[in-house]
């Protein structure tokens, strides 16, 4: 039982971690805008995964890039960080 509390513990403490880094990439000065090659390090650095693919997206007059990640847990996510 102990365990299982410390297994949920632990999920929680790194998707609020990754809710935290997604936020602050969301809120990041436009001067500061990262290109696609910065984006996929920065995303690789902070999630220690390794990405499946990146993609430029033009939507509504928004540019994202939506970046595929093989988590170290094993689950894939996708990360769109603003261009």
């Amino acid at each position: 039982m102990i365990e299982a509390l410390d297994a949920i513990k632990v999920s929680m403490i790194r998707t609020l971690s990754l809710a935290v880094f997604a936020a602050s990439l969301l809120l990041a000065d436009p001067a500061w805008a990262l290109t696609l090659k910065e984006a996929i390090e920065q995303v690789e650095k902070d999630t220690k995964g390794t990405v499946l693919s990146a993609d430029t997206i033009r939507t509504r007059g928004t540019v994202v890039y939506r970046i595929k990640v093989l988590m170290p847990d094993g689950r894939v996510r996708i990360f769109q960080i603003p261009a």
